[in-house]
């Protein structure tokens, strides 16, 4: 394969990721740059190594190598090395073979940040409509009170369209990765704060009535990720403490709390979209974390120094 076959092979991965896999932006964004590498690296390796130029296979080899040697951080490393298996598993399907063997450096497990419950329902209940700095406080205080309901993924969210919403039921079906659709439940709490975005501000924003997603934009059109971003960050203004607030926290927090309340971790599995169980097994993780912290906080035998013992 020459260069300009690599080049035309990219942009049919990128398809078939984004058609055939239904893969995020973000995720594309991501692939297309590091492939872009790839591409960049043979056109250097021209001028340094002739003798290997037509030699794909060598040249792959080569970029891993130069992977291992830069110094990049093991997350960025990993998604490169699993966008190449990625690519190597398409090139299979179209008859080209890479005798490559791509394994992913072994990564720090961090545990999800989250938020407590009390920041949760102060975000949601102390901070009134009339307290946002928005066009839009209706829509703005729904898709918060929906991430917590739900513990979706942002670009699950901004893709909900009304005909998704079963309000009787208060069900949500959600497309998630890979075109695998879910369902998602929400309280009454969120089924009044939609119903009111709806019959409020909904109504207003649509230019287009063949519209049909839930959250739109100034402009009538479905809102972006960016956009829930910068609503985020609206919020965030009104925490007290320095703390990052992001959609994903919101959904770590979302799986936490509920693991606290004694949910059973399938049914949480579910809810979240996991294709595995072990994906939602940090959360027992962080339960474990915060229940060590409060046992050491509240139990008796740690809170010993106001007691005076007779010594007689």
């Amino acid at each position: 394969m020459d260069q300009t076959s690599l080049s035309v092979k990219i942009k049919d991965f990128l398809a078939f990721l984004e058609v055939e896999k239904n893969c995020s932006k973000h995720t594309l964004r991501a692939y297309e740059s590091d492939l872009k590498q790839l591409f960049d690296f043979w056109q250097q390796a021209d001028v340094r190594e002739p003798l290997i130029k037509h030699n794909f296979d060598s040249i792959v080899r080569r970029y891993i190598v130069a992977l291992f040697y830069k110094k990049i951080t093991k997350t960025s490393l990993a998604r490169k090395l699993s966008c190449l298996r990625s690519f190597q598993q398409f090139l299979q399907g179209q008859g080209i073979i890479l005798t490559l063997s791509i394994k992913a450096p072994r990564l720090d497990r961090k545990l999800p940040i989250t938020l407590s419950i009390d920041e949760i329902f102060f975000l949601l209940d102390a901070i009134k409509e009339d307290d946002l700095p928005t066009r839009f406080p209706n829509r703005d205080k729904t898709i918060f009170e929906l991430f917590y309901a739900t513990g979706v993924r942002c670009s699950e969210l901004v893709g909900i369209t009304v005909e998704d919403i079963s309000f009787e039921e208060k069900i949500i079906t959600i497309m998630g990765k890979g075109r695998k659709q879910r369902q998602v439940l929400f309280g009454i709490k969120a089924l009044h704060m939609l119903e009111k975005y709806l019959s409020i501000e909904r109504p207003a924003l649509t230019k287009d009535t063949s519209e049909r997603h839930l959250f739109l934009n100034y402009a009538g059109g479905p809102l972006t990720t960016r956009s829930v971003q910068r609503i985020f960050e609206m919020f965030r203004s009104f925490l007290r403490i320095d703390r990052k607030l992001t959609p994903h926290k919101i959904r770590h927090s979302f799986a936490t709390h509920l693991l606290q309340q004694g949910v059973d971790l399938r049914i949480i599995q579910e809810l979240l979209g996991h294709k595995t169980i072990a994906t939602t097994e940090i959360y027992t993780h962080v339960s474990n974390q915060q229940l060590a912290k409060m046992c050491d906080e509240k139990h008796p035998l740690n809170n010993l120094d106001h007691l005076v013992f007779d010594k007689s």
